[in-house]
Protein backbone atom coordinates (compact mmCIF):
# COMPACT_ATOMS: atom_id res chain seq x y z
CA UNK A 1 0.00 0.00 0.00
CA UNK A 2 3.30 2.30 0.79
CA UNK A 3 4.38 1.64 -2.46
CA UNK A 4 1.80 2.60 -4.13
CA UNK A 5 1.00 5.67 -2.31
CA UNK A 6 4.79 6.25 -3.53
CA UNK A 7 4.36 5.61 -7.18
CA UNK A 8 1.49 8.31 -6.95
CA UNK A 9 3.03 11.01 -4.96
CA UNK A 10 6.02 10.31 -7.13
CA UNK A 11 3.66 10.85 -10.70
CA UNK A 12 1.65 14.06 -9.08
CA UNK A 13 5.00 15.53 -8.18
CA UNK A 14 6.52 14.77 -11.64
CA UNK A 15 3.45 16.53 -13.04
CA UNK A 16 3.82 19.52 -10.41
CA UNK A 17 7.64 19.72 -11.39
CA UNK A 18 6.53 19.49 -15.39
CA UNK A 19 3.75 22.45 -15.34
CA UNK A 20 6.52 24.65 -13.33
CA UNK A 21 8.69 24.17 -16.12
CA UNK A 22 6.54 24.64 -18.61
CA UNK A 23 5.71 27.76 -17.05
CA UNK A 24 8.95 29.13 -16.24
CA UNK A 25 10.19 28.57 -19.82
CA UNK A 26 6.81 30.27 -21.23
CA UNK A 27 7.84 33.53 -18.62
CA UNK A 28 11.44 33.10 -19.99
CA UNK A 29 10.64 33.21 -23.54
CA UNK A 30 8.49 35.97 -22.92
CA UNK A 31 10.44 38.00 -21.32
CA UNK A 32 13.66 37.25 -23.76
CA UNK A 33 10.72 38.17 -26.76
CA UNK A 34 10.00 41.41 -25.00
CA UNK A 35 13.72 42.44 -24.01
CA UNK A 36 14.42 42.20 -27.73
CA UNK A 37 11.66 44.02 -29.31
CA UNK A 38 12.01 47.08 -26.78
CA UNK A 39 16.16 46.62 -27.58
CA UNK A 40 15.62 46.50 -31.66
CA UNK A 41 12.46 45.84 -33.47
CA UNK A 42 14.40 44.75 -36.85
CA UNK A 43 14.12 41.00 -35.86
CA UNK A 44 10.03 41.34 -35.44
CA UNK A 45 9.91 43.69 -38.35
CA UNK A 46 11.43 43.96 -41.36
CA UNK A 47 11.63 46.67 -43.73
CA UNK A 48 8.68 46.53 -46.71
CA UNK A 49 7.42 43.48 -45.56
CA UNK A 50 3.21 43.20 -46.09
CA UNK A 51 1.02 44.85 -43.73
CA UNK A 52 -2.45 45.20 -42.85
CA UNK A 53 -3.62 48.58 -40.90
CA UNK A 54 -3.14 52.10 -39.78
CA UNK A 55 1.00 52.78 -39.95
CA UNK A 56 0.44 55.19 -36.68
CA UNK A 57 -0.99 51.91 -34.80
CA UNK A 58 0.51 52.07 -31.25
CA UNK A 59 -0.01 48.10 -31.39
CA UNK A 60 1.84 45.81 -33.17
CA UNK A 61 1.17 42.22 -34.32
CA UNK A 62 4.02 40.34 -36.14
CA UNK A 63 2.58 37.10 -37.48
CA UNK A 64 5.09 34.58 -38.87
CA UNK A 65 2.78 32.02 -41.02
CA UNK A 66 3.59 29.32 -43.71
CA UNK A 67 1.21 29.98 -46.73
CA UNK A 68 0.77 25.75 -46.37
CA UNK A 69 -0.16 25.99 -42.68
CA UNK A 70 -3.63 24.97 -41.92
CA UNK A 71 -4.10 26.90 -38.74
CA UNK A 72 -2.68 29.97 -40.86
CA UNK A 73 -5.31 29.60 -43.19
CA UNK A 74 -7.84 29.42 -40.32
CA UNK A 75 -6.74 32.18 -38.23
CA UNK A 76 -6.52 34.69 -41.26
CA UNK A 77 -10.16 36.03 -40.72
CA UNK A 78 -10.25 36.08 -36.85
CA UNK A 79 -7.14 38.52 -37.13
CA UNK A 80 -9.20 40.57 -39.56
CA UNK A 81 -11.80 40.54 -36.88
CA UNK A 82 -9.18 41.49 -34.34
CA UNK A 83 -8.22 44.03 -36.81
CA UNK A 84 -11.81 45.90 -36.93
CA UNK A 85 -12.42 45.36 -33.73
CA UNK A 86 -9.98 48.18 -32.97
CA UNK A 87 -9.58 50.15 -36.05
CA UNK A 88 -6.19 52.25 -36.60
CA UNK A 89 -5.07 50.99 -33.06
CA UNK A 90 -3.42 47.80 -34.98
CA UNK A 91 -0.87 47.47 -37.49
CA UNK A 92 -0.47 44.00 -38.68
CA UNK A 93 2.95 42.49 -39.83
CA UNK A 94 3.14 39.25 -41.88
CA UNK A 95 6.67 37.31 -42.12
CA UNK A 96 7.74 34.47 -43.62
CA UNK A 97 8.32 31.33 -42.13
CA UNK A 98 8.94 28.44 -44.17
CA UNK A 99 8.53 25.28 -42.34
CA UNK A 100 6.82 22.97 -44.89
CA UNK A 101 8.99 21.95 -47.49
CA UNK A 102 8.30 23.68 -50.86
CA UNK A 103 6.35 26.46 -49.65
CA UNK A 104 8.92 28.46 -50.10
CA UNK A 105 8.38 28.66 -53.74
CA UNK A 106 4.94 30.02 -52.47
CA UNK A 107 6.37 32.52 -50.39
CA UNK A 108 8.23 33.80 -53.69
CA UNK A 109 4.89 34.26 -55.20
CA UNK A 110 3.22 35.76 -52.41
CA UNK A 111 6.45 38.55 -52.18
CA UNK A 112 6.47 38.94 -55.98
CA UNK A 113 2.81 39.81 -55.54
CA UNK A 114 3.22 42.19 -52.59
CA UNK A 115 5.71 44.32 -54.98
CA UNK A 116 2.82 44.79 -57.54
CA UNK A 117 0.58 45.15 -54.30
CA UNK A 118 -1.76 42.22 -54.62
CA UNK A 119 -0.35 40.58 -51.75
CA UNK A 120 -3.75 40.54 -50.18
CA UNK A 121 -5.56 39.36 -52.90
CA UNK A 122 -3.15 36.59 -53.43
CA UNK A 123 -2.84 35.63 -49.89
CA UNK A 124 -6.35 34.67 -50.33
CA UNK A 125 -6.57 33.14 -52.81
CA UNK A 126 -3.46 30.75 -52.03
CA UNK A 127 -5.61 30.17 -48.86
CA UNK A 128 -8.95 29.26 -50.51
CA UNK A 129 -7.31 26.67 -52.63
CA UNK A 130 -4.81 25.80 -50.08
CA UNK A 131 -6.43 22.29 -49.71
CA UNK A 132 -5.83 21.64 -53.62
CA UNK A 133 -2.46 22.64 -54.24
CA UNK A 134 -1.16 21.62 -50.06
CA UNK A 135 -3.80 18.03 -49.82
CA UNK A 136 -1.94 16.72 -46.28
CA UNK A 137 -0.13 19.94 -45.85
CA UNK A 138 2.29 18.83 -48.66
CA UNK A 139 2.75 21.87 -50.90
CA UNK A 140 3.02 21.54 -54.44
CA UNK A 141 4.04 25.02 -55.68
CA UNK A 142 3.20 24.30 -59.38
CA UNK A 143 0.00 23.82 -58.42
CA UNK A 144 -0.59 27.25 -57.25
CA UNK A 145 -0.44 29.21 -60.75
CA UNK A 146 -3.86 27.70 -61.53
CA UNK A 147 -5.85 29.78 -58.56
CA UNK A 148 -4.35 33.16 -58.75
CA UNK A 149 -4.62 34.06 -62.97
CA UNK A 150 -8.17 36.35 -61.22
CA UNK A 151 -5.95 38.43 -58.98
CA UNK A 152 -5.25 40.96 -61.29
CA UNK A 153 -1.83 39.97 -61.26
CA UNK A 154 0.93 40.29 -63.98
CA UNK A 155 2.58 36.89 -64.06
CA UNK A 156 5.62 37.32 -66.53
CA UNK A 157 6.52 40.14 -63.87
CA UNK A 158 5.77 37.85 -61.20
CA UNK A 159 8.12 34.99 -62.53
CA UNK A 160 10.91 37.85 -63.33
CA UNK A 161 10.34 38.99 -59.47
CA UNK A 162 10.19 35.65 -57.79
CA UNK A 163 13.67 34.91 -58.75
CA UNK A 164 15.40 38.58 -57.18
CA UNK A 165 18.00 38.18 -55.37
CA UNK A 166 16.07 40.21 -52.55
CA UNK A 167 12.86 38.06 -52.65
CA UNK A 168 15.27 34.92 -51.90
CA UNK A 169 16.50 36.69 -48.82
CA UNK A 170 13.27 37.91 -48.42
CA UNK A 171 12.57 33.93 -47.93
CA UNK A 172 15.32 33.08 -45.99
CA UNK A 173 15.29 36.50 -43.60
CA UNK A 174 12.10 35.06 -42.15
CA UNK A 175 13.42 31.35 -41.05
CA UNK A 176 16.30 33.33 -39.75
CA UNK A 177 14.08 35.48 -37.77
CA UNK A 178 12.15 32.74 -36.85
CA UNK A 179 14.98 30.79 -35.27
CA UNK A 180 16.30 33.87 -33.51
CA UNK A 181 12.41 34.39 -32.08
CA UNK A 182 12.27 30.73 -30.94
CA UNK A 183 9.60 30.51 -33.87
CA UNK A 184 8.90 26.53 -33.83
CA UNK A 185 5.59 26.65 -35.71
CA UNK A 186 2.80 29.16 -37.49
CA UNK A 187 1.01 30.49 -36.96
CA UNK A 188 3.01 32.35 -34.17
CA UNK A 189 2.29 35.72 -33.09
CA UNK A 190 3.90 39.15 -31.23
CA UNK A 191 1.67 41.98 -29.81
CA UNK A 192 4.56 44.41 -29.65
CA UNK A 193 7.26 41.82 -29.02
CA UNK A 194 4.90 40.07 -26.44
CA UNK A 195 4.39 36.18 -27.82
CA UNK A 196 1.36 34.19 -26.47
CA UNK A 197 1.29 32.30 -23.04
CA UNK A 198 -0.02 29.50 -24.53
CA UNK A 199 -1.59 28.97 -28.27
CA UNK A 200 -5.17 29.97 -29.16
CA UNK A 201 -7.34 32.52 -30.55
CA UNK A 202 -8.52 33.67 -27.21
CA UNK A 203 -5.11 33.99 -26.10
CA UNK A 204 -4.37 36.21 -28.75
CA UNK A 205 -7.25 37.87 -28.26
CA UNK A 206 -6.54 38.66 -24.56
CA UNK A 207 -2.97 39.71 -25.73
CA UNK A 208 -4.43 42.54 -28.12
CA UNK A 209 -7.19 44.08 -26.08
CA UNK A 210 -4.61 44.14 -23.38
CA UNK A 211 -2.23 45.81 -25.50
CA UNK A 212 -4.54 47.92 -27.07
CA UNK A 213 -6.01 49.04 -23.23
CA UNK A 214 -2.24 50.15 -21.98
CA UNK A 215 -1.42 51.80 -25.50
CA UNK A 216 -4.92 54.05 -25.71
Amino acid sequence: MKQKHLVIFSAFFLLIAFVAGAMLYSSQKSDKALEAYRRDKSTFIRENVPTFGNPAAKVDIVEFLDPACGTCKEFYPLVKKLLAAHPDKIRLYVRYAAFHPGSDQVIKILEAAHRQGKFKETLEAVFAAQEAWAPQHRPQPELVWNYIGGVGLDIRKLRHDMALPEVEKTVSQGLADAKTLNVKATPEFFVNGKPLPSFGYDQLKTLVEEAVAAAY
